[in-house]
């Protein structure tokens, strides 16, 4: 059964307007099978906040407007803007080198804490969650900042890395003397008026939605188990509603005093060499840059274990929307609800980078190889009809869809519908491949061409 309800910070969305937003969210919910979700257009003038389903399709517990969601990967513009205020306040300088504060950082010492926040250092993505849980986030970072384990000289290139936020929170942590956790409350969730809830933490002073996986043989969904190591909670422990996410959008563009103006200016800046592929138009210290229509929207995307949620803002015009749902299709619900949008208030949302669509499609035997990223291995091989595939770590490759600019797509192999895939990289000393960006994370190459 779908709940509603709108809490305007300002004046009534109309109500036919609210009614037809709630009918699109209730039945994209139900066709994607995604047990609950939410959606807050915040336009400045008027605010509408929208839930529906349930928030565990175990208990059957409803989906409120102050359910908090495992928002993964969107905790990382909360711990960009704790790193922020420290270098407004003069506790830090955003160009100094990482390792001057953090002596595990000491084997990739030309690494700035900007380079951190915008994903330009060269560092690996670092170990899956369950290695990550047997070590500390001292010995983590030292043993995936090496440079043996560089993918490219900070500053030159894109490659997203949870490790450089584990490294920020680890700032947080140093410079205020305050665990993240404590740090994030006191001073960004209590001036935002965001209860807090932490994936790991015993209990959370408000509901809490699970993540959801779909059983294939059944046809059902079921509540999945979250797997954080507590050392990766500034890179994705947070469990935030869609108001939360908004409340943090609004601070971004300008409204509320939770966060300095220039602290706001300053994560809204797009950093040199930031090329994100298929995440974003480009990247800031702690946001992703998407180009819609010549306007430029700042935010992020952020995916737990069967939960998917995203924030965009529009710093010129003030206008913020927020999503959070509660299964990993809740991606394709959301950019669904983005194509709504445009439809009935002319809001054009960049939900997605669109695939690459650089011309005729090339066959570039050269990029054939190994490529790695930490541990992660990825195969580019090619195929019996003179194409391309992709595996990673071993698994079913993958179609290529190549261009000449070494862009590429890949294609969906039940459908062949085309998605980002990302780029080549092009040595401009010997002309040789020697990397690839695999959906935002560089790989170097690891066999001769």
């Amino acid at each position: 059964m779908p709940y509603s309800v709108s809490v305007p910070v300002r004046e009534r969305a109309p109500v036919s307007l609210r009614r037809e937003l709630q009918r699109r969210l209730d039945m994209l919910a139900c066709t994607h099978r995604v047990p609950g979700a939410q959606l807050v257009v915040d336009t400045g003038p008027e605010t509408v906040v929208l839930h529906t389903g349930v928030a565990d399709a175990a208990t059957g517990a409803p989906f409120t407007a102050d359910t908090a969601v495992p928002v993964g990967s969107l905790t990382k513009p909360y711990t960009a803007a704790l790193v922020m205020l420290l270098a407004d306040d003069g506790d830090l300088d955003l160009d100094e080198r990482a390792a001057d504060l953090l002596p595990e950082l000491r084997r990739m010492p030309e690494v700035t804490i900007r380079q951190l926040l915008s994903h330009t250092g060269g560092l690996p993505t670092g170990p899956d969650s369950d290695a990550a849980a047997r070590t500390t986030a001292a010995h983590y970072l030292a043993s995936v900042c090496t440079a043996d384990d560089e993918l490219f000289p900070p500053g030159t290139d894109f490659s997203y890395s949870n490790a450089g936020y584990v490294a920020a929170g680890r700032l947080v942590e140093t410079v205020t003397g305050m665990p993240w956790h404590e740090a994030v409350r006191t001073l960004l969730l209590d001036p935002l008026g965001t209860a807090p809830a932490f994936i790991g933490a015993t209990a959370a002073a408000r509901p809490v939605a699970a993540g959801h996986a779909l059983n294939t043989a059944t046809g059902r969904v079921r509540p999945v188990a979250q797997n954080l190591a507590p050392l990766e909670a500034p890179a994705g422990a947070l469990l935030l509603s869609a108001v939360d996410l908004a409340a943090l959008g609004a601070a971004l563009a300008g409204r509320g005093a939770a966060l300095p103006e220039a602290v706001a200016d300053g994560m809204c800046r797009p950093q040199p060499a930031a090329r994100p592929g298929a995440l974003a138009d480009g990247w800031g210290p702690g946001l992703a840059l998407y180009r819609q229509d010549e306007r430029l929207w700042w935010g992020h995307d952020g995916n737990a274990l069967g939960t998917s949620c995203h924030l965009r803002v529009e710093p010129d015009s003030g206008v913020v929307v927020a999503f959070t749902g509660n299964a990993g299709a809740a991606t394709a619900l959301w950019r669904e609800l983005a194509d709504d949008l445009a439809e009935l208030i002319d809001l054009r949302v960049p939900a997605a980078v669109a695939p690459a669509a650089s011309g005729d499609p090339v066959v570039l035997p050269e990029c054939a190889g190994s490529y790695v990223n930490g541990g992660i291995r990825y195969r580019v091989e090619p195929a019996r009809d003179g194409s391309s595939t992709l595996s990673v770590d071993g698994d079913l490759p993958i179609p290529m869809r190549c261009f000449a600019d070494l862009s590429y797509d890949l294609l969906a192999p039940d459908t062949g519908r085309p998605e980002p895939g990302g780029r080549f990289h092009r040595d401009p000393g010997t002309g040789v491949i020697d990397r690839v960006q695999v959906s935002g994370r560089t790989a170097r190459r690891v066999d001769p061409a």
